[in-house]
């Protein structure tokens, strides 16, 4: 497919972003080739998928340690707690719908949300779009935020990009579902946990982190909630250069994720995990 007709493959011609995949692809080639991912990757997976968890609830205001998240049993308290519970019930369901995606990821987006949701939304707003007039919460983004109609439109698109596939290197499809999500605030809440965990997806269902070993979240979390915003400002502006460092900041979150999950192969390999 040519990058006329391919988007997100022409996305990938832009300055440094050729560069990025690169760095991306070493980091996660290192990680799976460590020895204790020969032995013990389904340990990994999971410790991966937890801290991918706390690191998305920091970026959506609810900054816990990671063994507070790791010990608490009640989520639906408050909004901090529902905020890390609904994290962590979107990190284990992104694995179930990883056959789903390429065929129908808007049946995978709404599904995300109602998982998000848990019992805590009313209504007919749970797993589907905003409706034009009803409001959406999301305090910690103040991007200017688009119309129904609009929303419709581009989820429209986005979800034919995805259903075509293309040449587009995974770090570049995975960054624009996760931009787009969260430029458009499909949802009239959780918005940005979505978001993130539709990053997941396009990062295991690619065939780059197939094992689910390398948490984006962790480095987004990592690099801090303003770094984060100011890279997503660049996203939402369309330049080149804004979304040259959208995508930089993507690929430097898969690479901390990897670090984290070295890190835990290093604890486990001394005997001190």
């Amino acid at each position: 497919m040519s990058s006329a007709s391919d988007p997100l493959a022409a996305l990938a011609g832009l300055p440094g972003v050729a560069e990025s995949v690169d760095s991306v692809r070493k980091a996660v080639d290192r990680v799976y080739g460590h020895r204790v991912m020969r032995r013990r990757s389904a340990e990994i997976t999971s410790e991966a998928a937890l801290r991918g968890a706390r690191g998305s609830a920091a970026l959506s205001g609810a900054d816990w340690a990671l063994e507070e998240v790791r010990r608490r049993t009640d989520f639906g308290s408050e909004p901090e707690a529902r905020t890390v519970g609904a994290a962590l019930r979107l990190t284990a369901e992104a694995g179930q719908l990883l056959s789903i995606w390429r065929q129908s990821p808007l049946r995978v987006l709404a599904r995300l949300h109602l998982v998000a949701s848990g019992s805590t939304a009313e209504g007919d707003v749970v797993g589907r779009p905003r409706l034009a007039g009803e409001s959406v919460s999301e305090p910690l983004v103040e991007a200017p935020l688009p119309g129904a109609e609009e929303v419709a439109g581009r989820l429209d698109g986005l979800s034919r990009l995805v259903i075509a596939g293309g040449s587009a290197p995974a770090l570049v499809t995975a960054a624009v579902v996760h931009g787009e999500l969260l430029a458009l605030r499909p949802f009239a809440s959780y918005n940005g946990l979505v978001a993130r965990a539709a990053e997941r997806i396009v990062l295991i269902n690619s065939g780059l982190d197939p094992k689910a070993v390398c948490p984006a979240e962790v480095g987004h979390a990592e690099q801090g909630r303003a770094a984060y915003l100011a890279a997503f400002e660049g996203y939402v502006s369309g330049t080149a250069e804004g979304m040259a460092a959208w995508f930089a900041h993507c690929g430097r979150a898969v690479e901390l994720g990897v670090r984290e999950s070295t890190a835990v192969c290093e604890a486990m390999q001394r005997g001190a995990a």
